[in-house]
């Protein structure tokens, strides 16, 4: 078989390009919920853990607990492959349930909650004290002065590392196909089994996860653009 023949084997006969559309769309869509799982899991987890941190004198008892369980959540997360984590949740914490792509979104954005919280530890850390200092000096509560003003500053200092986070969370997608998680690996598996060909298929994917990283990448870019600019006004 020629290689025109072969890639319409896996691309074009019985519509199969339509096979892989529909793996990029359960792909974005499991990346778009693990990302806001991850986000408001790192986000929660860092400001507890900033405010433990920024404790004078004596600590709070409750606090320092609730520190030391999101300290141990972070580095297991962080301690242990995501492939473990996928299987742990698939065949043990969620053994009766059939919908793997669920729960492979949700494993990835405890994932990514560890990996969140540390980059958006690292933004708020990094903003000067005395940024605290000053609004609570205007009569600002904790909470209020770091709504308003230690946050605004730290997002700009982590987007970044926010982005990179992002891109990684959907090239990791690929690995929920091992516990029968229907994204864009799957799909084609499904016809790697149909053509018993596997190069163009894999291809085909290759080039598909390239193209999305691109442009996600190019839409953060223009974004950290618009925010620079902002600033100089």
């Amino acid at each position: 078989m020629s290689v025109s023949e072969k890639f319409y084997q896996a691309f074009l006969y019985n519509d199969r390009w339509l096979q892989y559309l529909r793996g990029v769309g359960t792909t974005l869509l499991v990346t778009v919920i693990a990302l806001a799982i991850g986000i408001v899991i790192g986000t929660v987890v860092a400001l507890i853990r900033t405010a433990h941190d920024q404790q004078k004198g004596q600590r709070h008892p409750l606090l320092s607990a609730v520190n030391v369980i999101l300290q141990i959540y972070v580095t297991v997360i962080r301690g242990t492959p995501m492939m473990v984590q996928l299987l742990i949740m698939a065949m043990v914490i969620f053994a009766s349930s059939r919908n793997f792509t669920l729960v492979g979104a949700l494993t990835l954005g405890i994932n990514s909650g560890a990996y969140v919280a540390e980059i958006v530890r690292g933004g708020l850390m990094a903003v000067d004290s005395g940024q605290m200092e000053a609004g609570r000096s205007l009569g600002l509560n904790y909470i209020t002065t770091m709504r308003f003003v230690i946050i605004p500053q730290a997002i700009k200092a982590v987007l970044p590392a926010l982005g990179n986070e992002f891109i990684i969370l959907l090239k990791d997608t690929s690995l929920i196909t091992f516990i029968g998680g229907k994204e864009l690996l799957y799909a084609a598996q499904g016809i790697m089994n149909r053509t018993y060909e596997a190069m163009f298929p894999l291809l085909i994917v290759a080039g598909m996860y390239l193209i999305l990283v691109m442009i996600f990448t190019w839409l953060l870019g223009k974004f950290e653009r618009k925010l620079r600019q902002s600033d100089r006004r």
